[in-house]
């Protein structure tokens, strides 16, 4: 074993879709922090290029940033010829793109038979584009990066895919049902995609973070006005064996080790950064 654990992975290219996020950031931080070349994909063009401007200056590691819909196959077809062109071959992919939606949200956890006459603020008041932009953005956004990033890394037979996943995926979340059921689509289909890479060269694996605050999900975990946790947000913390909500940077560990070849006999699995959450049964 090499003495620099992720050695490996240095002067590779690894594309991050939704890397102007927060964890985006924080997952291309660590990776330009191993040596890795991050490129910095999101639709807010700004976002991208500010985010790999600072990663730039603050590791001393080449980042670059480039616009990208990851709902639009041309988009990213494009913007692989850049990235072929202007920083090098593409060894690595993290699909980081998602994120929910008020829009495909409901009020109530449960209907009660006291709820009868408030169906549509259940399951019946979801509004199918909101639940199908949810479930697209999640899903097909992990689909389309794969499908144009990932030719290169069979050709050459050399890469390895990180899909995002979510602690949604095992546990439903009330109140969401676009966004679980998307993830969940995200396991079955790391594994599919690890088996039919296997041969390859190209591993395939997933990582679920367990409940982080970020712009997606602030509306529902804190209060706007108080800044104090709603009661949903205390029901996590409650259900968070760490009692805690997970920092951006505690996801690096298990991406750089997913992506080096520490893990090189390792596809098609799903590690939950959580603070013990899928572990717990509430009592």
């Amino acid at each position: 074993m090499k003495n620099q654990p992720f050695g490996d992975l240095e002067g590779k290219v690894c594309v991050i879709t939704g890397g102007g996020g927060i964890l985006g950031t924080a997952m291309s931080r660590g990776l330009a922090a191993a040596g890795v070349i991050p490129v910095i994909l999101d639709i807010n063009e700004g976002a991208a290029l500010e985010t790999a401007r600072v990663i730039s200056e603050e590791t001393g590691t080449a980042c670059h940033g480039f616009m990208a819909d990851v709902l639009d196959r041309g988009s990213l077809e494009s913007v692989r010829e850049r990235i072929n062109h202007e920083v090098g071959e593409i060894s690595l992919l993290i699909n980081g793109a998602g994120g929910n939606s008020p829009k495909a949200t409901t009020k109530l956890e449960q209907l009660t038979e006291g709820d009868l006459d408030r169906l549509e603020e259940g399951f019946f008041g979801l509004e199918l584009e909101g639940f199908q932009k949810v479930f697209d953005l999640n899903f097909t956004g992990t689909l389309l990066p794969t499908l144009v990033f990932a030719r290169d890394m069979v050709t050459r037979q050399h890469g390895v895919i990180l899909n995002v996943s979510s602690m949604n995926s095992y546990k439903p979340l009330t109140k969401i049902p676009a966004y679980s059921a998307a993830k969940s689509s995200i396991n079955n289909f790391t594994q599919w995609l690890a088996v039919h890479f296997a041969k390859v060269g190209v591993r395939v694996n997933a990582m679920a973070p367990g409940f982080f605050l970020t712009n997606q999900n602030r509306f529902l975990l804190t209060d706007e006005k108080t800044g104090k946790l709603t009661p949903r947000g205390e029901k996590i913390i409650t259900n968070t064996p760490m009692g805690v909500f997970g920092e951006p940077d505690d996801l690096v560990g298990t991406v750089l080790y997913l992506m080096s070849d520490l893990s090189g006999f390792i596809t098609g699995i799903c590690i939950p950064v959580d603070g013990g959450y899928s572990a717990f049964g509430g009592v």
